[in-house]
């Protein structure tokens, strides 16, 4: 089990705590994680804060990943918050999202 911190920056602004799990194969390119991430802030300048689940899975290279919001975690002005995450990684490691959401 892994533990760590995040700091978001954007319409979505804040910090989180993730809690994840990791399965490793012996094929260096399969594996897959889940993942739970708390994350506190404010969106679109609405504070509060929600939980997205994270399931990744890498399939000899063949990768999927889905992170969305758990439904009724909204809190404050996030309340009924839903959605779905997309993480990008830049060439140089740096991660970056997109938030579909609804409220």
């Amino acid at each position: 089990m892994v533990t760590l911190t995040k700091t978001f920056s954007g319409d979505l602004t804040g910090t989180s705590l993730v809690t994840m799990l990791i399965a490793t194969t012996p094929v260096t390119e399969s594996r897959s994680y889940v993942a739970l991430e708390r994350i506190e802030g404010t969106l679109d300048g609405r504070p509060g804060s929600f939980v997205v689940q994270h399931d990744a899975t890498s399939d000899d290279g063949e990768q999927t990943l889905r992170i969305r919001v758990v439904a009724d975690s909204g809190t404050g002005e996030l309340r009924g918050l839903r959605g779905e995450m997309d993480i990008v990684i830049g060439p140089d490691g740096g991660h970056s999202y997109t938030f579909d959401y609804t409220l």
